[in-house]
């Protein structure tokens, strides 16, 4: 998915989420970056809801981009800050 912060898109954040069996290896971040300098978009978050193995988490802060990685834990985390919210 895309999302357009700014109403001119000047500024876009490309979305990955995918319920994923296993571990999200550095495979699947290295063509989700690619795909990032492709769309030339500066910025990407990735969303599975099983883990990141070492070396994806390892690949990702090593590499020129801006990707956020948000694993199952985050997530339900993340739901359920917004659920107490209401």
């Amino acid at each position: 998915g895309v999302i357009n912060e700014d109403r001119l898109g000047l500024d876009t954040i490309y979305v990955q989420a995918k319920k994923w069996q296993g571990n999200i290896g550095r495979p699947k971040l290295m063509e989700f970056v690619g795909a990032l300098k492709g769309q030339k978009a500066n910025k990407g978050v990735f969303i599975t809801t099983s883990k990141f193995t070492n070396d994806a988490i390892d690949y990702v802060s090593k590499v020129d981009s801006n990707v956020v990685l948000i694993d199952g834990d985050q997530l339900a985390e993340f739901m359920i800050d917004l659920t107490s919210l209401c």
